[in-house]
């Protein structure tokens, strides 16, 4: 009876976003796909290593993990399915799956097997997009199988299908389709039924963001070769902004009040004034910054200051207003033996095409991965190394607090922090460490 009255009250606490745990990071980049963590207190003294608490193989895959309650949802690869697990948070006990089959990738990015796209968690249902395109929601709490949406398989970009989909008002939108025919869909959460679609561009690699413009909510969507601004009810196209940041967009865009701020690996980084004036939505340039170019992660935005870590593995602080660089420091590259054990673990099964690698399907060697989290009074930094890097938000100078081995494989997810708990996605198992 205690055990149901648990399962009711956490069922309950998910029906809405205000139900969502201070602790919680429910889809891409947290509650608000900005890469905070809240409820987070720093030690006093940070210990000399972190305690493992457990370590659950999950399959490959590059999705970050997401955490409501007590349930942490991961998204991953094994053998020919894709699936989709909800762990106790607590002592990573496999509460229930979902699998369904799915080919692997090909071509250059075989070496990412598994999904990339974060699961989101609302109203009490979870949604997971896998690498071929297709769509799928499931019941939080039982994992029932609500409806799956196949429309969009196999008419995927070079890479996969990479940009996570996001939920509001009970829509989830999403990228799909191929880089030359694609575009974004909003479908029913409740049902699966597609409510508007919009076709003028194919997919990024990015996520899309929300935004506050005159008090109204926009999508803001890295697209294959634009950032577009879209009405969130309808569909319609608000703005459109040519952006290409080198071979592809990767990097999820950072809004802050007026501005949105998008980087790519060739390009730097660069902030666009959004405001609206006689109903229609217009975009001015403020500044551009050439220092630190991102290709996968995207910064993080605390009091003003921009922290990211840049496609040549600096940590870097830019100012937001202005664009002048605060700071950089570099951290260690992958070292030979980790590259290696990231090309040399678990060999393709038979029939799983999407394991074969080869020259043009190895995993990469730490260029442009790595991520940051604001987690209050510090910041985390998981570099291409491993390793996860405590430092302080400050303009004055880079000043790092702490650092610990968190994996002996490739750790591309984001690190999933909740109170003193850290959760490590890495190559294929993902891992509770504890600070203590």
């Amino acid at each position: 009876m205690k055990r149901l009255a648990v399962v009711i009250l956490l069922s309950l606490a998910t029906l809405t976003p205000e139900g969502l745990f201070a602790q919680d990071w429910p889809q891409w980049r947290g509650a608000n796909r900005d890469a905070r963590a809240t409820g987070f207190e720093a030690p006093a003294e940070w210990p000399a290593e972190l305690t493992k608490r457990w370590d659950v193989p999950v399959g490959d895959g590059v999705a970050t993990p997401s955490l409501v309650g007590d349930k942490l949802y991961v998204y991953a690869r094994e053998g020919g399915d894709e699936i989709l697990r909800c762990l106790n948070a607590e002592n990573g006990e496999e509460l229930w799956q979902d699998a369904h089959p799915a080919e692997g990738v090909g071509g250059p990015a075989s070496g990412f097997a598994g999904p990339r796209c974060s699961p989101v968690i609302a109203d009490g249902k979870v949604v997971i997009m896998g690498v071929e395109g297709v769509m799928s929601c499931l019941d939080a709490a039982s994992g029932e199988l609500l409806w799956r949406n196949t429309e969009y398989k196999d008419q995927v970009p070079r890479f996969a299908t990479s940009s996570s989909p996001l939920v509001t008002h009970g829509l989830c939108i999403a990228q799909v389709g191929s880089s030359d025919d694609g575009g974004i869909i909003a479908l029913d959460l409740s049902t699966g039924e597609e409510k508007w679609d919009w076709d003028g561009d194919g997919p990024s690699y990015a996520s899309t963001v929300l935004m506050q413009v005159d008090g109204e909510e926009v999508l803001i969507a890295p697209t294959s070769r634009n950032m577009v601004a879209l009405d969130v009810a309808s569909g319609e196209l608000l703005r459109e902004i040519p952006y290409e940041q080198g071979r592809y967009n990767a990097a999820t865009p950072v809004t802050a009040e007026q501005l949105v701020i998008y980087a790519g690996p060739t390009r730097g980084t660069t902030a666009e004034k959004i405001t609206k004036a006689n109903g229609e939505l217009t975009a001015e340039p403020v500044w551009k910054n050439t220092d630190n170019s991102l290709q996968f992660n995207s910064p993080v935005l605390r009091d003003g200051m921009l922290y990211g870590l840049s496609n040549l593995g600096s940590l870097f602080c830019v100012n937001a207003q202005s664009g002048d660089t605060a700071w950089t420091a570099p951290l260690a590259k992958p070292t030979a033996e980790s590259a290696e054990q990231a090309e040399e673990r678990e060999q393709p099964e038979e029939g799983d095409r999407r394991r074969r690698r080869g020259r043009r399907g190895r995993r990469g060697g730490g260029g442009g991965y790595g991520s940051v989290v604001d987690a209050g009074s510090v910041m985390f930094a998981l570099s291409p190394a491993m390793e996860l890097v405590v430092f302080k938000p400050t303009a004055e100078a880079y000043e790092e607090l702490a650092r610990y081995k968190v994996s002996d494989s490739a750790t591309y997810a984001y690190p999933v922090v909740a109170g003193k708990r850290v959760y490590i996605k890495d190559a294929d198992s993902v891992i509770l460490w504890a600070i203590e």
